[in-house]
């Protein structure tokens, strides 16, 4: 069975990676099991570059400790792009005001900001990146994408990070306040790493 280094140290993200790639036959091995390995700066310009750099560098760190590097090693880079504020905060939607600031002090900026610019169209959308690499290469990549609004208030107590403020119309609820069977049907996420799960089985077969 071919291992697959989850290159993320979200526990929110490994959790529904697992979920999404449940039957797919792969070993997955997380980065808590790597806990001397620190993070690379994302200098990439989208998430696509971001997703290329990790994947490249977590497959090259661990490799340097276990002597062998894993026989594929998948990175992710998703965010939040809201049209109104230009994009924002897109691939710095996990540093927006900074690394330490929590998600209610950034939902309440987010409001702020769109409150200054009144009748201007709340659409917003969830980008998921990744990409998967072998031996230091890359054999893979896709995207998965959600389009909603901001909601005019956080509401919902499931999901994480913007979840509370991302309203997806067909729903007529934030993604926080629907099931994780729910949000994975439809999330950014999702689409992503199940389209990588399609992938996993071709290559298996």
């Amino acid at each position: 069975m071919t291992r697959l280094l989850i290159a993320t140290t979200n526990p929110n993200k490994v959790r529904e990676i697992r979920e999404l790639l449940a039957g797919v036959p792969v070993e997955l091995l997380g980065l808590d099991a790597f806990p001397s390995v620190t993070e690379p700066e994302e200098t990439g310009d989208t998430f696509q570059a971001n997703a290329r750099l990790k994947a490249v560098y977590y497959a090259g760190a661990v490799a340097a400790q276990l002597r062998a590097a894993p026989a594929l090693v998948v990175a992710e880079d998703s965010g939040l792009e809201i049209d109104a504020l230009d994009g924002e905060p897109g691939i710095r939607s996990a540093r927006f005001l900074g690394a330490t600031a929590s998600y209610p002090e950034r939902f309440a900026e987010i409001f702020r900001r769109l409150d200054a610019r009144p009748g201007t169209p709340r659409t917003a959308r969830f980008i998921c990146a990744l990409t998967v690499v072998r031996d230091c290469k890359v054999v893979f990549e896709t995207q998965g994408t959600v389009e909603g609004e901001i909601a005019g208030a956080a509401s919902g107590a499931r999901g994480f990070g913007y979840d509370p403020i991302f309203f997806f119309p067909p729903y007529g609820r934030t993604l926080a306040e629907v099931d994780d069977e729910a949000k994975l049907r439809v999330a950014h996420r999702g689409h992503a790493f199940r389209q990588l799960g399609e992938w996993l089985k071709r290559s298996a077969g």
